[in-house]
């Protein structure tokens, strides 16, 4: 039997991202921030591991969704012409 693990790595953020780009995950980063539930308390919660590791789990969903959505932040960015 023959087990194929090819598996896409995690959306990253480029060296060369927008400052719009940026924005746009930090701004996600913060609200998943306040809509993430936070770590449950019990015999299954992950302890004081979790709670430490919990933001970069967080970030990596910002990155991912603001890869693909654009919020237009960088637009608002831009000198107005004129």
């Amino acid at each position: 039997m023959k087990i194929n693990m090819s598996m896409s790595p995690p959306p990253r953020p480029s060296g060369n991202a927008s400052v719009g780009d940026r924005l746009e995950g930090a701004f996600l980063s913060e609200m998943l921030k306040i809509a993430m539930p936070e770590p449950g308390k019990g015999p299954f919660h992950g302890g004081i591991g979790e709670s430490q590791f919990s933001s970069f789990l967080i970030e990596q969903h910002a990155t991912a969704i603001a890869s693909r959505i654009d919020l237009k932040l960088d637009s608002r960015l831009e000198a107005p012409n004129g």
